[in-house]
């Protein structure tokens, strides 16, 4: 994959303004989608996220769950209508709930157009009801295979009988699920099939994401990459798929599955990147800014929003970093290199 330019020339920086209440990047890509850490702990270690041993941060480095809001609300008030809370697993946050529940009056007012979030489900069971009392309509949940010993092991730790449990409340709660699955060459390449059959059944969209280079792990990344042309390939053998305009907001590129009616989405950081529409940035836990999940530039939000009642300070550092988001990532995999970067998906935010 050739390299995408990271650097625009400073003429063009100068092109991520605050355009009235809109973000646009140098590319005049108009920002509104947030995605935001509130922690990187969770309680499995899938192999391909997260090294099994992991050394999480000190409690004290992340933000509280008010200055979360404050920060959230910041972009909120720079034009971002789509909020995606993430972790590592965010519902192992304490007092999770009471973030949500502030954030929700940007539903009410309007000004948000969705509040979400990515989950690994083991907790959903406790708290679907509440996310849809308050205003979450539809959760992603990451499920890779439905065979519970591979699950365990996929997961290090994880039941998948607790994960069902969570889903079947968000399905009594109301919530619309979207199912994320990574597929992973020679482990639940098999089952992709039987993901989308159970899946559709139940009405579910399902996501298929290809492996990305984020963090050292036990495993070898290109004993587990299955790139994602091959698998539509296989599929389109058995059902017609046809290609959708249909967007989330998110870089899935999404088919209709004519004998089931349900539909699969596609993330090919890898095969196809899907930078060229890219609305997103990610907040880690701590206040980091990435323009980019597949670069190292970074802007320190915690600094001015700790330094200051003010939120003037923060929106300028927010508008002053997306005058540096480049135009897409340049993810690799080869056997002879070391990951594209060094942090885990868990530190970044899903």
């Amino acid at each position: 994959m050739a390299t995408l330019l990271s650097n625009p020339p400073l003429a063009m920086s100068r092109a991520g303004r605050q355009a009235g209440d809109a973000l646009i990047d140098p590319f005049s890509r108009r920002i509104s989608y947030l995605r935001v850490s509130v922690t990187d702990r969770c309680d499995f270690r899938c192999v391909y996220c997260m090294a099994e041993d992991m050394t999480f941060l000190p409690r004290r480095e992340l933000l509280t769950l008010e200055e979360l809001d404050r920060l959230c609300s910041a972009f909120v008030g720079l034009g971002v209508r789509k909020l995606r809370i993430t972790g590592g697993e965010p519902l192992v946050r304490k007092n999770v709930m009471t973030l949500f529940r502030g954030l929700s009056r940007h539903l009410v007012s309007g000004a948000l157009e969705e509040l979400t979030l990515t989950t690994n489900g083991s907790r959903l069971a406790h708290h679907a009801a509440e996310l849809a009392d308050i205003g979450v309509r539809r959760i992603n949940v990451s499920l890779d295979t439905l065979d519970a010993g591979r699950f365990r092991e996929l997961t290090r730790r994880g039941d998948l009988g607790v994960v069902l449990d969570g889903i079947k409340a968000a399905e009594a709660a109301g919530l619309r699920i979207k199912i994320n699955a990574v597929a992973l060459k020679g482990i639940n390449e098999h089952e992709i099939e039987d993901l989308m059959l159970w899946c559709h059944d139940r009405g579910h969209d399902l996501t298929l994401i290809e492996t990305m280079p984020l963090g050292e792990v036990v495993t070898d990344r290109t004993d587990q990459y299955l790139p994602l042309d091959l698998v539509r390939e296989r599929l389109a053998q058995r059902y017609t798929l046809t290609d959708l305009a249909m967007r989330t907001g998110g870089p899935a590129r999404y088919v209709r599955v004519e004998e089931t009616g349900g539909r699969i989405g596609f993330i090919t950081p890898m095969t196809h990147n899907f930078c060229e529409a890219c609305n997103r940035v990610r907040v880690t836990c701590t206040g980091t800014l990435f323009m980019c999940l597949g670069q190292e530039d970074a802007a320190d939000l915690r600094a001015p929003l700790r330094g200051s009642e003010s939120d003037e300070a923060l929106r300028h550092a927010i508008v002053e970093a997306i005058a540096r988001k480049p135009k897409g990532h340049d993810f690799v995999i080869d056997r002879n290199s070391r990951p594209s970067l060094s942090r885990h998906m868990s530190m970044t935010g899903g």
